[in-house]
């Protein structure tokens, strides 16, 4: 049999790959390794086995970073790529950020946002994101590839909004793509002014006006499509209006100080470089010396962290936390925290209701606090700006699943209705949603309602409007017809939990009911009320006759 030379192994042809080779995975990886010459022993933290697997690791980690950031854990992932050696690997990362933010456009500004926090303690990032994007544009516009130029150009407007590139590049940039406007420039010019625009004309009022009077010379000549044009106008409408629609940075990703910001003055005249070679392992002779000045960098931005022995990811060690919780009893309450981050942590990085429920359904929750549960997912929903179906399809899962979850939902919307009165408006609204969607599938029992008195002395401002938008988000399920079927107070499987929704106690909170449902426009649910009234009334007015009769 023939013996293959070193240089012929597979190692060292993935090692000498401009690319840096395909995805091996790391138990492939050690193999190669170590049937390669220049191979070493994983457990030497210097050897160019440990540096390789440590550069695939950091890899895939850094991808995952970019890939699961949004709006809603953006500050959380942002603690997460600090933990990564960021200097190490910022060829990587920057190059996964490009990727990610061609692939999806309308999360440009979730992107602009991260880079913004991370250039704020390590501008090499924020510089060499700048520099590429620059280098590709010229790149794209050379060969007219329009996609890669809108996004590119998006990219470095939201940039220049953050304050990580100077607003001299996209000024430059809007005189390259408007000095012989075609089509596809002046569309691509349109798209970027609408991003930048705001920033501009706070900024830069002088420049930004130029470039809005090239429009407009542009319109009065003519010489481009009619649905370009169309564009060009809307855009000075959009600017008439203050750009109200579309603000510099939007108030939920407004995470960076001003005074923390740094900003990189790179044009397009400038003499660039991509620094290719950042995306592919090099071997580091003073490895263990940067890892160790990293790691004092990571002090000092994220605080003293303890190590972990077992090198687990964040979310892994808090599952693993949560699992061996009763094993120690700890009176401070870190389990329950713990447990509440895992479920958290659970919850954002999910992509489906289907992986949600499975990775919820993995977790070994301590007996007595299967609740917590119910309401980190009431809690999740309410934080969000507008109701997501996500989480009412999730717990309506989980009822579905076991009579258990069904009757813990029911005791959450008990603690939340008593406690509504602490809860904004605008989180009333999405937990009323979720709620009313459970009732709507019949995933926890009517007999909730139970909890509800429905008087004067026994309500709040808060759990009045609780019950508005919750009776008034069923009427639009069920129809007022049905609604009131399923709600009246004399039905046979419900009606002792609807007491409290329709009381006859008093003739003063009979009064205030049948009031309620008028105000909220839900009439028709108080005719039940407005009959037993009129039916007192009666036997009042009978009473008084017979006196009177008894008298004579």
């Amino acid at each position: 049999m023939q013996q293959v030379s070193p240089e012929d192994s597979e190692y060292l042809q993935q090692k000498k790959s401009r690319s840096g080779g395909a995805y091996v995975p790391p138990s492939r990886l050690a193999q190669m390794t170590q049937n390669s010459e220049g191979g070493g022993d994983l457990s030497d933290r210097s050897s160019e086995a440990f540096q390789r697997a440590s550069w695939e690791a950091l890899k895939k980690s850094l991808n995952g970073i970019v890939n699961k950031v949004n709006t809603t854990n953006i500050k959380y992932v942002v603690v997460e790529a600090f933990s990564e050696n960021l200097i190490r690997g910022r060829g990587l990362f920057v190059k996964s950020v490009m990727k990610a933010q061609s692939a999806a456009l309308p999360f440009t500004a979730v992107y602009a946002c991260l880079i913004g926090i991370i250039n704020t303690k390590i501008p090499v990032v924020g510089e060499l994101l700048v520099s590429r994007l620059i280098i590709q544009f010229k790149r794209c516009f050379k060969r007219n590839d329009k996609a890669q130029c809108v996004a590119i150009a998006m990219f470095l407007g939201h940039l220049v909004n953050y304050r990580v590139a100077h607003e001299i590049v996209v000024l430059q940039l809007l005189m390259l793509l408007l000095e012989n406007p075609t089509d596809d420039s002046v569309e691509i010019a349109v798209g970027l002014m609408r991003e930048v625009g705001a920033f501009l004309t706070e900024v830069s009022p002088k420049p930004a006006n130029a470039v809005f009077e090239r429009f407009r010379t542009i319109l009065h000549e003519a010489s481009i499509d009619k649905r370009v044009q169309y564009m060009i106008e809307v855009l000075f409408q959009v600017r008439k209006e203050g750009f109200k629609e579309y603000l510099s940075i939007k108030p939920e990703l407004d995470l960076v100080d001003e005074e923390d910001q740094i900003t990189h003055f790179v044009t397009f005249e400038d003499e660039l470089n991509a620094q290719e070679d950042l995306n592919v392992f090099q071997l580091d002779p003073e490895f263990l010396e940067h890892e160790k000045d990293y790691e004092e960098l990571k002090e000092e931005i994220l605080g003293p962290v303890e190590e972990d022995k077992n090198e687990e990811p964040e979310e892994q060690q808090l599952i693993a936390e949560t699992v061996n919780v009763e094993s120690v009893k700890d009176e401070s309450g870190a389990g329950l925290i713990n447990l509440r981050k895992t479920i958290y942590l659970t919850l954002m990085s999910s992509i489906d209701v289907d992986e949600a429920g499975h990775k919820l359904l993995k977790l070994k929750i301590p007996e007595g606090l299967e609740i917590e549960l119910c309401n980190m997912i009431v809690e999740c929903c309410s934080q969000e700006r507008t109701y997501l179906k996500y989480y009412g399809l999730l717990a309506e899962r989980f009822c579905q699943l076991n009579p258990l979850w069904e009757d813990l939902f029911g005791k959450c919307f008990a603690t939340v209705y008593q406690s509504v009165h602490k809860i904004d408006t605008n989180r009333i609204r999405n937990i009323v949603k979720l709620f009313g969607h459970l009732l709507e599938q019949d995933a926890i029992p009517w007999s909730v309602f139970s909890v509800v008195k429905l008087s004067e002395e026994d309500t709040t401002a808060a759990s009045r409007i609780f019950l508005k938008f919750l009776l008034q988000e069923l009427n639009e399920y069920f129809g007022a017809e049905k609604l009131a079927q399923r709600l009246h107070p004399d039905e046979e499987a419900f009606g002792e939990y609807f007491v409290g929704l329709f009381p006859r106690d008093t003739l003063r909170n009979l009064r205030f009911s049948i009031n309620f449902y008028e105000v909220i426009e839900l009439g028709d649910l108080a005719m039940p009320q407005r009959r037993y009234l009129a039916d007192l009334e009666d036997e009042v007015e009978e009473g008084e006759q017979a006196r009177s009769i008894d008298y004579k």
